[in-house]
């Protein structure tokens, strides 16, 4: 059931719209920050992160236990589907590149800049360092909203997955920077397994002997984020030229991009011959 849940996904991922509508955190933050403008949970992050991670988790995992007998699984099915489209990355990664690509391909270095801080969060001191930024975000969000969530759904199921994005928000939202900080631990190390097999992927796909030089020494180190291995992996991977401002510039982030694709075909591949000779 499950390479089938992921295949849906993709199907909806390309032709549809219902991620958005079922991407709805409001509810969740809310009770995030409720909890911790609580004196008393205020100094137990782990005890907020224990109701807003391991009771909704634990929830999940009774549900699907009580229908995974009914009518051959076929009852649990929809649930794996809901948690999975709402367990991947927020927000539509292309679409937000759109205006920094047109400013870019104009030449225009100052619009870029500003478009890049306003979508994306980033700010940069010189137009070469700002696209190796976007590139990097590129990786990141390609890793965490999509490639992430697809392992651990594959490997243990939707309750992982649900437990990696619950972290995933309450690290990047949670106005108590020990609630966050304990939550980025935990993200940390459910990111080390994935992203580590995410560029071992790149390597077989790109540039074969660069990725491995760079794995040769980060390949067991436990102190390196995700974001920055994904990002020096997928830069030698990818065999990014010097960017430069205008259409010649946007080759990296193009070449970057059909990096990502392939990997994903090869992961879906390996699904596939892991579910036929499971």
């Amino acid at each position: 059931m499950s390479f089938l849940v992921l295949l849906l996904v993709l199907w909806v991922e390309k032709f549809s719209t219902l991620r958005q509508r079922v991407q709805r955190d409001g509810f969740y933050l809310g009770e995030l920050w409720r909890l911790e403008a609580r004196p008393r949970l205020a100094a137990q992050p782990w005890l907020v992160l224990g109701v807003l991670v391991l009771l909704p988790a634990l929830v999940l995992a009774l549900l699907l236990l009580v229908l995974q007998p009914v009518a051959y699984g076929l009852l649990a099915l929809p649930v794996h589907f809901f948690v999975l489209l709402y367990s991947l990355g927020r927000g539509d990664l292309k679409a937000a590149l759109g205006p920094f690509r047109d400013a870019w391909r104009r030449e225009d270095a100052q619009a870029a800049v500003h478009v890049a801080e306003r979508d994306l969060g980033l700010g940069a001191d010189s137009a070469c360092e700002l696209m190796q930024q976007v590139q990097a975000r590129m990786l990141w969000q390609a890793y965490e909203g999509f490639f992430a969530v697809i392992f651990w759904y594959f490997l243990l199921g939707p309750v992982i997955a649900l437990a990696y994005r619950l972290l995933a928000l309450a690290a990047d939202h949670s106005k108590n920077p020990a609630v966050a900080e304990r939550a980025a631990q935990l993200r940390h190390a459910l990111d080390w397994l994935p992203v580590r097999l995410l560029a071992a992927s790149f390597a077989l796909v790109g540039n074969f002997v660069a990725v491995s030089k760079v794995m040769l020494h980060e390949l067991l180190s436990w102190d390196i984020s995700a974001a920055s291995l994904i990002a020096r992996v997928g830069n030698v991977a990818g065999e990014l030229p010097e960017p430069v401002v205008g259409p010649q510039g946007l080759l990296g982030l193009d070449s970057l991009w059909q990096m990502l694709l392939r990997a994903g075909v090869l992961w879906y591949a390996g699904f596939a011959v892991w579910t036929v000779l499971g």
